[in-house]
């Protein structure tokens, strides 16, 4: 099965899955999707996060995190997409809700939070913003 977005099914399987109050959600892994997982733990908005491979195809398997019933994360958001790419400088990364949300950058440093890029003040491809 070939998509034609990888990132944007993840974030769709995630918000899925938290709709429905699931514990874990699995997807196909990729390395880039396995960073935007590590951040999203850093961040402390989803528990865990492991890679199965079994049949030869690794498989991302995310804990998902609530508080009081509720999911940790109330919105989560694609914003640079395969048919609309949206760069920002290091100076001009937007601040999501204030500051309290993240807004994960992919960099020529590697994929980072929207804070980390402007205290190594770099810019790059905004991917997603979480809150």
């Amino acid at each position: 099965m070939s998509l034609s977005d990888p990132i944007g099914d993840m974030i769709a399987r995630i918000k899925n899955a938290l709709v429905r109050n699931h514990k874990k959600v699995a997807l196909p892994s990729s390395n880039f999707k396995v960073k935007i997982a590590d951040i999203l733990k850093n961040e402390g908005f989803i528990k865990e996060y492991k890679i199965d491979t079994e049949d030869k195809k690794p498989v991302l398997s995310i804990d998902l995190k609530y508080y009081s019933g509720n999911p940790v994360i109330s919105t989560f958001e694609r914003v640079s997409k395969p048919g609309r790419r949206i760069f920002s400088s290091a100076g001009s990364l937007p601040k999501i809700n204030g500051g309290l949300g993240v807004a994960i950058v992919s960099t020529p440093k590697g994929v980072m939070t929207d804070v980390d890029a402007r205290k190594q003040k770099v810019g790059g491809e905004i991917i997603c913003k979480v809150f």
